[in-house]
């Protein structure tokens, strides 16, 4: 009778202890699906040169995106001005390529802040309970009873004049509350779990759990949040923009360049004014958006695509 060695257990053959290597950490796991949604990944090159464009706008045109010019209001693509003039004169190439940099500016700022509100308001409400949670969900319910691009329109109404810095500023600050309310839900499935029992029970302080536990085990819905965010900023501003709410004139944003391109004499005799600033809002966030599925599957644990 062959006897089996002692100290050796008997373990389930579906399981391949030579799988569980140190490189396959989650984060390289989920870097290996992301990679296999390939519309995602084609997505991440498109948004890479979209982006160098923007920044690198001045090696790509000479002319004063800002500058009017009386003597070329409206005038045809011509060798100097590959796609025109507006109607003040401006060369549209020019407005195009540092208007992006204004939408994308925009888009990034008002996700990095809202996601800096929503996650530390979240953090608070879903770990600590109580009456704080109390205060901070009352606060975000009364945000959300609000049409939130009601309340974008009032506050840049009465603003007498509208800065990026502003118009970023009011964005997130009434925006907050839905990622605030995802971060708490995330929190409140994380508080009660073993190992957030045992950190509390050897005396490790709230911060060191927050920012060591939390947070790590809540970046999938952080991250794809706030890709997502990002597409829906660009366009909040282009639409705001686009009705004369949004980036003033002179300054160039792909919304504004569309606003000025609305006269039905324009849309029907200058479609190079229009459509470029329209497919490139079009294509950012088709793109971002992409990148956020992506994301979201690489990051669930549940997800079909391995």
């Amino acid at each position: 009778m062959e006897m089996k060695p002692q100290g050796t257990t008997n373990t389930d053959p579906s399981i391949n202890l030579s799988n569980v290597e140190k490189g396959n950490s989650p984060t390289r796991i989920a870097i290996k699906r992301f990679m296999k949604n390939k519309l995602a990944v084609v997505s991440v090159f498109v948004l890479i040169l979209i982006i160098l464009v923007v920044v690198f706008a001045p090696l790509l045109t000479d002319q004063d995106p800002t500058k009017s010019n009386l003597t070329l209001i409206e005038r045809p693509p011509s060798a100097d001005h590959p796609l025109g003039n507006d109607s003040s004169g401006r060369d549209n190439l020019a407005r195009l390529l540092y208007g992006g940099r204004v939408s994308l500016i925009v888009g990034f700022s008002a996700m990095v802040f809202t996601l800096v509100i929503g996650v530390v308001l979240g953090s608070i409400a879903g770990y600590y309970g109580g009456k704080v949670d109390n205060i901070i969900m009352r606060a975000a319910d009364l945000m959300l009873m609000l049409p939130f691009l009601v309340l974008v329109l009032t506050v840049v109404a009465i603003l007498q004049k509208v800065t990026i810095a502003i118009f970023v500023t009011v964005i997130a600050l009434t925006s907050w509350p839905t990622l605030t309310r995802i971060i708490r839900g995330t929190f409140l499935t994380l508080r009660e779990q073993e190992f957030i029992l045992g950190a509390k029970a050897i005396g490790v302080s709230d911060l060191r759990i927050i920012f060591k536990h939390f947070i790590p085990n809540a970046v999938g819905p952080i991250v794809v949040n706030a890709t997502l965010m990002m597409a829906s900023y660009i366009i909040v501003e282009s639409a705001l923009s686009f009705i004369g709410f949004g980036i003033p004139q002179p300054t160039p944003s792909w919304g504004n360049m569309i606003s000025e391109a609305q006269s039905l004499r324009i849309l029907r005799n200058s479609p190079e004014a229009w459509i470029p600033p329209g497919l490139f809002i079009l294509t950012t966030v088709l793109c971002i958006n992409f990148i956020g599925d992506g994301l979201r599957d690489a990051f669930d644990p549940k997800s079909n695509r391995r």
